[in-house]
């Protein structure tokens, strides 16, 4: 897949992370001194990512009478730009679609967002596609959980919704459509990405089982600047089982790291 760069609508604002509370709240310092709340959309555990001291950027809302006017954005840690804000995996595979950059699903004659299906339904499958009588059924999954090993990770905590998701795709491959699992990992370059077997053993089998039902696995690996987001290729996922006593050790010492400035930072903005 070639490398797609798309520029950001505005500047983002640099800071430093002073804590994240109740799960949907960021404190951010400002270069000028000014502490802001900001939104976070990510509510899961964010494993190495909220560390007090980190440098992060966030976006300032248009919206008059929203409730806050910040959202975060980027975080920086252990040399990496992370993304930080889980709607932008799905925001991105849509423009993907829209220009049919998406290659390897094939041609198809219509696609929908947010579509009903499963059992009842009960759930809502996050892209749809259509070629004649086919369909496929695509979930997007964020992942921002990268170890020493080159190696993104995927989820990062206990995800009873994502091993929800991966039962009622392989429900759909055995009633004759197909199913695919796309990771977009907002985290710089991966060599591949596996079910991390350390932080949810459910979902890890859950994945192995759906794949030998015959739903397919991908992954996306972005790359995050303040200006711009670039996709910089498709990595493999690796369902095969794995020892986890490095991965627990590298967990373990995540509470251990220092913070460190970025390279770059200067006293300016780097937006």
């Amino acid at each position: 897949m070639p490398r797609i760069e798309y520029p950001r609508a505005a500047p983002l604002v640099p800071g430093r992370l002073v804590r994240r509370y109740k799960r949907f709240f960021v404190d951010v310092e400002l270069t000028d001194g000014t502490v802001v709340t900001a939104h976070c959309a990510n509510t899961g555990a964010m494993e190495g990512l909220t560390r007090p001291g980190l440098a992060v950027w966030l976006s300032a809302s248009t919206n008059p009478e929203r409730r806050l006017a910040w959202t975060w954005e980027l975080v920086a840690a252990d040399g990496r730009l992370y993304g930080a804000h889980t709607a932008m995996p799905n925001q991105l595979v849509r423009r993907l679609l829209t220009e049919g950059r998406l290659e390897w699903l094939g041609s198809f004659d219509e696609w929908a967002a947010e579509r009903v299906y499963g059992e009842e339904g009960r759930s809502r499958v996050d892209f749809w596609l259509r070629r004649g009588r086919r369909q496929t059924f695509i979930e997007v999954k964020n992942c921002h959980l990268v170890y020493p090993d080159g190696r993104a990770y995927f989820p990062d905590a206990v995800s009873e919704r994502a091993t929800k998701h991966l039962h009622e795709l392989a429900r759909e491959v055995a009633a004759g459509h197909r199913a695919e699992v796309l990771f977009v990992c907002q985290t710089g370059p991966v060599k591949s990405l596996r079910p991390s077997d350390l932080h949810d053993p459910a979902f890890a089998a859950a994945a192995r089982t759906a794949k030998a039902a015959g739903v397919r696995f991908s992954a996306l690996v972005v790359a995050h600047r303040p200006d711009a987001i670039e996709i910089l290729d498709r990595v493999p996922v690796d369902l095969k089982p794995y020892p986890t006593e490095r991965v627990a050790k590298w967990r373990a010492a995540v509470g251990r790291t220092k913070v460190r400035p970025l390279p770059q930072e200067n006293k300016r903005d780097p937006g």
